[in-house]
């Protein structure tokens, strides 16, 4: 379980001080997909970047299990989403002097996870491993990013617009290859997007928007990504 409480987040200094999240409050169960919608602007993805342990917000507290991250040193927080994070976002990050596998293994490296290989066959580059990122199309980069970032075996994935760089038919098979992952693995997902179709597929949803959550609310039903509008 991880739970938000009170969170607050600026940038800036003095008059030139905006304020980007401004009380915010939620949990996020074990093993769920939850999506974060909201217009560009609204938050979102600072709140994503608090939680995940990437900033430090100004006051509140982000509790793992009754362990509160806000309170870890830049050491400690480092190890923490070394252990227990793992990040997608919308541009790759792939290293281009590395192919698949080894893009890949740089991951499961930080995990000393060896069956990394089967993560590569699971999204589908099995036949691809020893290709660079510049002989891949978008979705298929994209797909070694999810990889890499599975290979660490997070207990959650962080997902910054995944598909906001893709086409539809690209962006709905990187969308199903991560949920048959999250079948498979069982980790807990949260997603940054502006997309309201895709938060037809989460399990639940936190609207925001001026830097507050305007709802949250759970889907009795879900969809896959090929039954949702784009």
């Amino acid at each position: 379980m991880i739970e938000v409480k009170n969170i607050k987040k600026s940038y800036g200094k003095d008059e030139n001080k905006s304020k980007i999240l401004k009380g915010i409050s939620t949990q996020i169960k074990d093993h769920s997909f939850t999506v974060i919608l909201g217009a560009s602007g609204s938050g979102k993805s600072t709140l994503l970047n608090l939680i995940s342990g990437l900033e430090h917000p100004d006051s509140g507290n982000i509790l793992y299990d009754n362990h509160d991250i806000t309170s870890f040193s830049d050491e400690q927080l480092t190890s923490f989403r070394k252990k227990n994070i793992g990040f997608i976002f919308q541009q790759y990050y792939l290293l281009p002097n590395m192919n698949v596998e080894k893009n890949v293994k740089m991951g499961a490296d930080l995990a000393n996870n060896k069956d990394y290989k089967n993560i590569i066959e699971a999204v589908g580059l099995k036949e691809k491993s020893h290709k660079y990122p510049s002989q891949l199309s978008g979705g298929e980069q994209q797909r070694v990013s999810i990889a890499r970032a599975l290979a660490k075996k997070p207990k959650v994935l962080f997902l910054d617009e995944p598909t906001g760089a893709l086409d539809e038919q690209t962006g709905r098979s990187v969308l199903h290859y991560i949920c048959e992952l999250h079948k498979e693995y069982g980790f807990t997902i949260v997603m940054v997007t502006h997309n309201q179709n895709i938060a037809e597929m989460a399990d639940t949803v936190i609207m925001m928007n001026s830097g507050k959550i305007a709802q949250i609310y759970n889907n009795a039903a879900t969809k896959n990504a090929y039954e949702i509008g784009w």
